[in-house]
């Protein structure tokens, strides 16, 4: 029997998006760890689109930076092309997206890890998780184990004070193209076959869930002169706060649009029952938010057609990506339904597309921290979830990372709520909802958007950041001087005049502007569509000459003053419910009057405060009403006690 044992603070599985950004920021904060990674050579690996951002998933990158995370420097060092999405709409939906040279993505992210003190890489699968039973202590908080470190398959043990799971789509994953079944990980990766016995085992429960990626075609197949090409923007916003933009500023690659036609939908309508979708070989739920295109043809029968942007996996190879195409249908239907689309009619296929099932957790198992409620020191992050997306799945190894070094450190745990960040409603939508697909980040998820824009992730989050110890007291320091010059330029441009002389009059026509009948603040003309704070410069000799970052940050401020103004409103009412602690220890069957789907469900994903109570399935607002009173008779009774 093997008995070689070695020791951690923190061991991290999987070494994908999510468990880099665990790793990093354990190791970061003076914590001793281990990542186990079923490849060394593919870690932080982009199995399906090789991109970065995009709509909502930008503001979740650009937060991570915020906190002290990795992604937004690395895609920074590693993009092929950038765009700034949604820039016709108002600032709150704009989201910065980067092609990434998916190899050079993946090597420099390594990098990262190697050089990183406290942080060592282990290729190897786990197939265990070890524990204990809890102590009385432990219990009293409704733990049942508590986390004592894993066993790889070759027998080694490695003790740690604490395990993040980030398995990805490892977990006894099988890949399918139509009839044909891999029992692999994405790309022909090793899958994880192990380790889903040993969770089940310790309680833990688990659901089947797909994704699916598209094939990757040979590039000198392609015929891009029936394409629309799409460039990148100039210049280029760099994600990362530290970054200098003039470091970004470069040649960039292009991405080519087209689009499918009645030929390749009758292909697919053709060929519909050798999809494994729908002739029931697929157990997995897949994504709403991103079907296949399959899904799109039965499920949109009056779209005639559907976009497919062709984009290059890196300056390594030739192969590109099908965007919008993403498929599971037999590799012979494959051929035919791509070579319909204008520009792929001589395609050759790399790479088959194909639909992936993998084990993940289901909901009601977790706690705000990510930690998995019945056995202490255990969390977990990314796909695991329930979730999808690479920056879905980053956000949650930083939150996850930090809370397991503030748990093993002894101090506060990490919370960002709803109204403090995209990533507050990530985990929120992850531990209060019974999400039945891989959960998606969107805008339209998060209620207080205007005050979350992407462009003030740093002056939102950088506290937090500081606070927890992954941001520098210079870097900290820093965003004070920008946070005071922002301040100080909004309160000049308010006080600043300029009356209705003939020069102002002149200036106002020029500009398509109504005339002004008496003087006019600065800040009162920037709210005026057609003026912007660039443009008011010619009238405005007095003004010092001030970053970018901090110019957009004064007119909008300006510009949405009463809406951002409002929204404020809003989340001080949010706050009121968010303070109403729910003890741990309740018993919820003695909160007379309410039902019986509300007790059941508020027992399932024990809530900690009144708010995210609020926000669970099946708890309506009668609900909500009959637990504040009861709290309130709770609190009282304590302090007569007293």
């Amino acid at each position: 029997m093997i008995d070689v044992r070695e020791k951690f603070d923190v061991a991290v599985i999987g070494a994908g998006h999510a468990g880099c950004e665990a790793a990093l920021a354990c190791a970061r904060l003076g914590l001793e760890t281990v990542i186990f990674t079923m490849s060394a050579d593919n870690i932080a690996f982009m199995p399906c689109n090789p991109h970065i951002g995009g709509s909502s998933k930008g503001h979740l990158v650009r937060e991570i930076d915020a906190l002290g995370g990795e992604m937004g420097k690395n895609i920074d060092k590693t993009f092929l092309q950038s765009k700034m999405l949604n820039t016709s709409k108002g600032p709150a939906v704009h989201s910065l997206r980067c092609q990434a040279d998916k190899m050079e993505y993946s090597k420099s992210m390594r990098k990262v890890l190697e050089s990183q003190e406290h942080l060592f890489i282990k290729q190897a699968e786990v197939s265990e998780i070890l524990y204990d039973e809890a102590d009385d202590d432990l219990k009293k908080n409704s733990y049942l184990n508590n986390i004592i470190g894993v066993k790889i398959f070759s027998g080694i043990v490695y003790e740690a004070k604490a395990v993040i799971l980030c398995t990805g789509t490892y977990l006894k994953s099988r890949c399918l193209t139509g009839e044909a079944i891999t029992y692999s990980g994405p790309n022909g990766l090793q899958p994880s076959n192990l380790l889903s016995d040993s969770l089940i085992k310790a309680g833990i429960e688990l659901r089947r869930f797909k994704t699916g990626t598209p094939a990757r075609m040979d590039g000198s197949t392609i015929d891009y002169s029936k394409m629309s090409e799409q460039f990148g923007d100039t210049p280029v916003i760099p994600f990362s706060f530290d970054t200098d933009p003039k470091d970004v500023q470069k040649e960039q690659v292009s991405c080519w649009l087209t689009y499918t036609n009645e030929k390749t939908h009758e292909i697919i309508r053709k060929n519909i029952d050798r999809s494994p979708i729908y002739a029931g070989i697929i157990e997995g739920i897949g994504p709403r938010y991103c079907p296949s295109i399959e899904d799109k043809v039965v499920k949109f029968p009056d779209h005639d057609r559907h976009q497919v942007f062709v984009e290059p996996e890196g300056t390594f190879t030739n192969e590109m990506y099908i965007d919008g195409m993403s498929s599971s249908l037999p590799e012979d239907v494959q051929i035919a339904m791509y070579r319909t689309v204008p520009g792929l009619e001589n395609c050759r296929i790399v790479k088959n597309a194909y639909a992936i099932e993998y084990d993940c957790l289901c909901p009601g198992q977790l706690y705000p921290t990510l930690e998995i409620k019945k056995i202490h020191g255990l969390f977990s992050a990314g796909q695991f979830n329930g979730s999808s997306g690479y920056e879905e799945a980053a956000a949650q190894g930083l939150y996850a990372g930090i809370n397991v070094a503030m748990q093993i450190l002894g101090k506060d745990y990490l919370y960002i709520d709803r109204s403090e960040g995209y990533i507050g409603v990530l985990i929120d939508d992850l531990v209060t909802k019974e999400n039945l697909e891989p959960y998606r980040m969107m805008t339209s998820r998060a209620e207080y958007r205007l005050l979350l824009r992407q462009d003030n992730a740093d002056i939102r989050l950088r506290k937090k950041g500081h606070d927890v110890g992954l941001i520098s007291d210079e870097k900290y320091e820093e965003l004070q001087k920008k946070i005071d010059l922002i301040n100080k330029e909004v309160d000049r441009l308010k006080n600043t005049v300029v009356g209705a002389n003939s020069k102002i009059q002149k200036f106002m026509e020029d500009n398509g502007s109504s005339s002004l009948k008496t003087a006019t603040s600065l800040a009162e003309l920037i709210c005026r569509p057609e003026f912007s704070y660039e443009k008011l410069a010619p009238i405005d000799p007095e003004r010092e000459q001030l970053p970018e970052s901090v110019t957009e940050q004064v007119e909008i401020t300006i510009r949405y003053e009463g809406y951002i103004n409002r929204q404020q409103r809003q989340v001080e009412q949010f706050k009121k419910i968010e303070k109403k602690i729910i003890p741990s220890d309740i018993d919820y069957d003695d909160v007379s009057s309410l039902r019986l789907e509300a007790r059941q469900k508020l027992k399932k994903f024990r809530p900690i405060n009144v708010g995210q109570a609020s926000r669970i399935g099946g708890v309506n607002p009668a609900d909500i009403s009959v637990l504040v009173i009861y709290l309130d008779s709770l609190y009282r009774g304590k302090n007569n006690d007293k």
